[in-house]
Order: structure tokens, then C-alpha cells, then sequence
């Protein structure tokens, strides 16, 4: 059997069948965490600077001119929601451009060829974007605390909404990297949905200053979820029940799961 004919041989088995020579889990994880770290520079680093840019601007722009929470400093507000959106942009980009990337130079088929299932495919790329999108948020907090002095309330619930909120983005991630078949797509996909989302989720603000109809509005975004319930880790205040926005982020993470679990066993266009 030729070369071609083995690789399309390959690529038309079912992914969730070809687990028996082993797991190429860590491997794979291993190319995706090496893929940003190379160029740490940029992956990491440049969103970190965007941050403490908003932060800069906004602080000084509305410190004096926004009150939130009663007696809490603007500034201090403003990070948590910085360090979220860092984190949800970074978890959805890593997966995302890695799939599409390999699926426009062609080395897709080496993801296909090995035996990996489709639960090893879909753990190794959502767990990779978790980790960058934290070592964002953890840079941001880092360098955030030369500003102002920000010690976590409750150091499980900010844990538990950023690996959620990562997790969420970085499996949407997944399936807009299956779905996209040029760079258009994705940019589209992130331009019209993930980048609106983001910026009207109370990242610079509380929903409580808004009207009531738009407050009625946002609390159909689930990013607004994340972000109120990783600030309440923060400060043990916010705008909506943190007990609600964990169910609601756990629940958007588990619907994500499900169906990108379920584009990766069809092999949804990765077997055309």
C-alpha cells in the first residue's frame, strides 16, 4: 500500500477506535504547551502588557469618576476582569489557531495517524490552552500587585472560575479550529462573538450601572458569569450569586465538552 493510501486509510478510521497501541496523550500535550511557550514573548508576555495598558488607562481615566461596591478602589476592581478576559481570549486562541494552522499547511494528518482517541485530542488541546490562559492571568496578577495590593478573599473560588472560565474558551477554541477552514473564519468567529462577548461582561464595569433592560441583556452572556464569580473570589462581593455563576459556568463548560467530544469522534472535517 502506498504512502497516500495508507494516510487516507488513516485519516477515514473512526478517531475513537484507534486505541490500541497506546496513548499518545502526553505527546501531544507536550507539542501543544512547547508550541506557545517558544515564543513565550508573544503568547504570554504581549497579552500581559495589553492588560497593564488597559489598567493604566482605565484607572486613570475613571478612578475618581466610577464607585463600585461601595468602598472599593476602581483600580482594584478593574484587575480581576482584566486578568479574566486575558485569560478567556488566550485559552480560546491557543487551540483555535494551533487546529487551523495545522489544518492549512497540511500536518493535520500527523494528528490523525497516531492512535490517538478523540478524548486524548480534545484533552491534550484544551488542557494546553487552560495552562496558557493561567500563566496570563497569573503574570498579570504578578505585576498588577506592584500597582495596588490585591490578596485573593478566597483563593478556591478564584481557582475554581479561572480553570472553568479557561476551560470554556479553550474548548470553544477547539471547535472554532474544527469548524474553520480558513483564517477568515476564525477571525471572524473571534471578531463577531468571542471579542463582544468579552467586553460587555462587566469587565470594566458593574451590571448594576447599567439600565435595567441591558442588565436583563448581560445576564444572557455566560463570559459575564465568569468574570463576576472570579471577582468574587477577590473580594467576596459581586453582582450576581457566586453558587449561580458556578452552575452556569460549569454547566456552558460541560455542554462545550459534550459537543466538542462529539465533533472529534465524527471526525467533523478532519476525515474530508
Amino acid at each position: 500500500m502506498s504512502t497516500s493510501q495508507s494516510t487516507h486509510t488513516a485519516s477515514q478510521q473512526p478517531l475513537q477506535a484507534r486505541t490500541d497501541l497506546g496513548s499518545g496523550f502526553p505527546t501531544l500535550l507536550r507539542k501543544e504547551l512547547s508550541r506557545f511557550w517558544k515564543v513565550a514573548f508573544q503568547t504570554v508576555a504581549a497579552p500581559i502588557v495589553s492588560a497593564l495598558l488597559y489598567l493604566l488607562i482605565f484607572s486613570h481615566v475613571l478612578g475618581d469618576r466610577v464607585q463600585v461596591y461601595d468602598s472599593l478602589p476602581y483600580t482594584s476592581f478593574l484587575i480581576p476582569g482584566l486578568m479574566m478576559m486575558s485569560m478567556l481570549q488566550n485559552a480560546f486562541a491557543n487551540p483555535s489557531s494551533s487546529l487551523i494552522q495545522s489544518r492549512i499547511t497540511g500536518n493535520l494528518v500527523f494528528i490523525l495517524l497516531p492512535p490517538l482517541s478523540h478524548r486524548e485530542i480534545f484533552s491534550a488541546y484544551v488542557l494546553a490552552g487552560i495552562i496558557r490562559g493561567l500563566c496570563v492571568g497569573a503574570g498579570i496578577w504578578a505585576i498588577a500587585l506592584f500597582f495596588v495590593p490585591l490578596p485573593a478573599q478566597n483563593i478556591a473560588w478564584v481557582l475554581a472560575f479561572a480553570i472553568l472560565s479557561c476551560g470554556i474558551m479553550s474548548t470553544l477554541g477547539l471547535i472554532a479550529g474544527l469548524w474553520s477552514e480558513k483564517f477568515d473564519q476564525l477571525a471572524a468567529f473571534q471578531n463577531f462573538l468571542i471579542m463582544p462577548a468579552t467586553f460587555l461582561s462587566g469587565v470594566f464595569y458593574s451590571i448594576h450601572s447599567l439600565p435595567p433592560f441591558w442588565q436583563a441583556v448581560s445576564r444572557w452572556n455566560p463570559i459575564l458569569y465568569t468574570i463576576d464569580g472570579f471577582r468574587y473570589g477577590f473580594f467576596a462581593e459581586s453582582d450576581i450569586s457566586p453558587w449561580f455563576s458556578l452552575a452556569a459556568v460549569s454547566t456552558a463548560f460541560i455542554l462545550l465538552c459534550l459537543c466538542a467530544l462529539h465533533l472529534l469522534a465524527s471526525g467533523y472535517k478532519l476525515r474530508s
